[in-house]
């Protein structure tokens, strides 16, 4: 009976503390900043038409994917393409810090 308990407080422990890992991480992929020299032709084109009047602050790998983070209006961008060029989304760079500042 002793080790049948033992036995189940010990999965559940495990299975909480490995849930709380990945929630830890979630899907976010790690950012990275990389020169401009490393971002494919394909996809620094799709920029400039995609942020029309906007300077490129930076640019990020995330996975396979590219990220030019642009001030437009005094406020700073993203927006992500993948390696061909085409845009996956844009989003505001500041919720996003907001966002990594209430996990931690």
């Amino acid at each position: 009976m002793k080790t049948t308990k033992l036995v189940t407080i010990a999965a559940v422990s495990a299975g909480l503390a490995f849930g709380a890992i990945a929630y830890g991480h979630g899907n976010k992929e790690k950012e990275e900043n990389i020169n401009s020299s490393d971002v494919p032709q394909a996809v620094q084109t799709a920029a400039a038409s995609k942020i029309k009047g906007a300077s490129i602050v930076r640019w990020e790998k995330e996975g396979a994917n590219y990220e030019a983070v642009v001030n437009k209006d005094g406020k700073e961008w993203g927006y992500k393409f993948d390696a061909n060029g085409k845009l996956l989304g844009k989003h505001s760079e500041a919720s996003e810090h907001n966002e990594k500042a209430e996990k931690y």
